[in-house]
């Protein structure tokens, strides 16, 4: 079982939750770890599609806080760390994530496994009758699982599972993603790193849910298989483009099937998230904040809960 919480080291809690749906927490999911080959010959470098994310900005007299919509896997070839975003960066003093993904692997499997595995005896097959069963197993071989893998897991564990793998294999990837860019810079730079929350916390916000929940977002995973990666491949577009209200639209649509589960994965921590912001606003200095695109857009976003504690959030044009 330890090759199946690895596929999801760093990616489960990173995912955006609009196709997880998350893409919250580093690598993508693999369902096997490729054989060595010979090292290709140089190829030419890709021509870089150039795209200018949404970002915001809140200040007072002495402190300055960016927000930026990312995403957290991206196929290679967006030009978007750079202009007023590069900027903003730069001018930062500190850079903030959803969380803080731990660099040993092995380390997540150990925070990981004692929530996605099941420890009442019921088993994926119990939890869903013979039609949601049928669609499972032909989702989990469809994409070279065997159907018989996650039985012993919680139901969120597939779902987030089955949620990542289509994505890798149409060329998406997390160290193409924002977080990583932006991490890597930070160190770089020697700027300090912290996380709203940690990935117990994430993985916890999954393993909480009842468990109705955890079945409906697992079968709604499942019927939006084929989804996953043409709703990714609108929202990179509505993201490079910097169009919030059309990105949360989209969204909207993809949360219709589980609005319990948007409330807990979005709204919920968006409100704690402006929560923190404002306690920051109390110290002086600038922050780059960095968190999933949807968690800035549309209603219920980070700005509105913002605006709720007294802060305005103003887009920054560029």
């Amino acid at each position: 079982m330890k090759k199946w919480f690895k596929t999801l080291a760093a990616t489960c809690a990173v995912i955006p939750f609009a196709q997880c749906a998350i893409i919250p927490g580093g690598s993508v999911a693999r369902a096997a770890e490729p054989a060595p080959v010979s090292a290709p010959a140089p190829a030419s470098p890709a021509a870089t599609v150039d795209a200018d994310p949404a970002l915001w900005v809140v200040k007072d007299d002495d402190t300055t806080i960016y927000l930026f919509g990312s995403v957290h896997v991206l196929k290679p070839g967006l030009g978007w760390f750079d202009e007023a975003v590069k900027d903003a960066f730069d001018k930062s003093d500190q850079l903030i994530l959803e969380m803080v993904m731990p660099e040993d692997q092995g380390e997540v499997a150990k925070v990981m496994k004692p929530l996605a595995m099941d420890t009442t005896g019921k088993t994926i097959p119990s939890r869903l009758n013979a039609e949601e069963l049928k669609a499972y197993q032909a989702a989990m071989t469809s994409l070279g699982l065997p159907a018989n893998a996650f039985d012993n897991f919680e139901p969120w564990f597939p779902a987030m599972t089955l949620s990542v793998l289509p994505l890798t294999k149409l060329g998406y990837d997390p160290e193409q993603g924002a977080e990583k860019k932006l991490t890597a810079a930070a160190q770089a730079a020697g700027k300090p790193i912290a996380g709203f929350e940690t990935l117990e916390e994430q993985l916890g916000f999954f393993d909480a849910l009842p468990e109705t929940q955890q079945v409906a977002f697992l079968n709604a995973t499942v019927r939006d298989l084929d989804k996953l990666g043409p709703m990714l491949d609108k929202m990179v577009v509505l993201w490079a483009k910097g169009d919030p209200k059309k990105l949360a639209v989209l969204m909207n649509e993809s949360m219709a099937g589980t609005p319990e589960l948007a409330k807990v994965l979005l709204y919920d921590r968006n409100a704690r998230w402006a929560e923190q912001i404002k306690a920051r606003m109390a110290q002086p200095g600038t922050v780059f904040v960095a968190v999933g695109a949807g968690h800035l857009a549309g209603k219920n976003s980070v700005q509105d809960y913002l605006k709720k504690r007294g802060l305005s959030a103003k887009r920054v044009k560029y």
